[in-house]
């Protein structure tokens, strides 16, 4: 597939108010107001969801979920997400194996055939930039369910949520980032979406292999954000409103060797570094997997949000997502 990097990409539309019909690949996309709508109707959901309240805005619809890499909580919560609002899903995991890719099928191909068979195309793929050339090449809303080391959209609007719904506010904040800052897809939205809002703060915790790179630091810096690098738990300010923190992407690494070595370095959260550097109203943030960074004996600190408010944001807000890219909202 890397001939497919050098193609021209379409203009891909902001919101702008509007998400009917749009694409969903880039945090770039949004705007605060977009935001604002979108936690709005995520409120909804989530009240239909707790009460149990059957829906039909998506009778009749049909979604497509292309999943090039493994997931668990993204394929699940969209799978969920659409069958809740009453529409039905074509399922397709590892598309390597179960399609026409196998035959020599080209991407864009592949995503033309499901095109016809779908109302919209949710798309996880492992190469940076996969999700533009999709939005490119169909007619449908793609929603970028990650690819590669360049974004994931749907996991910052609900991170945001999360971090709204915790705070009300989304400017004025402090927060920590933790882990593979180089290639975690889930801390470059982040920064994107954090950037939207004024005076934010965040300080970066990495292993120096993974830290974030320079040109990303220069660009985050631009777009606002208030940046300081750290290099040990013994520089993480008590004053943090939420810590985020993600594993080592070891699928994006060279090698099983760098990676054990990398993984020697690893932060991990404990019960005696919430005690020594944790506010008592901070929140514990996690896009999960886990993967030796956060101790268990965590998961009942009232601070950690990971398997809790912060997983279930997830359907919530791909429930509206998909309610107003399908013009139901």
């Amino acid at each position: 597939m890397s001939q497919i990097l050098y193609q021209t990409y379409a203009d891909i539309d902001t919101i702008q108010g509007n998400f009917t019909g749009k694409d969903i690949v880039s945090i770039d996309q949004v705007g605060v107001e977009d935001l604002k709508q979108l936690f709005q109707v995520a409120r909804c959901m989530k009240q239909q969801v707790l009460h149990h309240e059957p829906s039909t805005l998506l009778a009749g619809y049909v979604v497509s979920l292309l999943f090039f890499e493994p997931s668990s909580r993204t394929f699940g919560s969209f799978a969920s997400a659409v069958k809740r609002l009453g529409g039905q899903t074509i399922d397709i995991q590892n598309p390597e194996t179960v399609t026409s890719t196998r035959k020599g099928e080209t991407f864009e191909d592949t995503i033309r055939t499901f095109e016809a068979y779908s109302d919209a195309i949710v798309l996880r793929h492992p190469m940076a930039g996969a999700a533009r050339i999709a939005a490119a090449t169909s007619t449908i809303p793609i929603i970028n369910a990650g690819d590669g080391n360049n974004e994931h959209p749907t996991q910052t609007f609900l991170d945001l949520f999360t971090l709204y719904e915790n705070f009300g506010r989304l400017e004025n904040l402090t927060g920590l980032l933790v882990g593979d800052l180089l290639n975690s897809r889930t801390i470059h939205s982040l920064l994107r979406g954090l950037s939207l809002f004024e005076n934010n703060t965040v300080y970066l915790l990495s292993p120096r292999q993974l830290q974030l790179s320079r040109d990303d630091y220069v660009y985050f810096r631009g777009r606002g954000l208030n940046i300081i690098e750290i290099s040990s738990e013994r520089e993480i300010p008590q004053h943090c409103d939420f810590w985020y923190w993600t594993r080592i992407q070891k699928e994006r690494l060279a090698s099983l060797e760098v990676y054990q070595e990398i993984a020697q370095s690893t932060f991990v959260v404990t019960p005696q570094l919430l005690r020594d550097y944790a506010r008592r109203d901070m929140i514990l943030m996690d896009p999960l997997p886990r993967v030796g960074t956060i101790d268990p004996a965590v998961d009942n600190d009232e601070r950690a949000v990971y398997l809790k408010a912060q997983i279930r944001n997830g359907l919530y807000v791909r429930m509206a997502l998909l309610a107003l890219l399908m013009g139901k909202m």
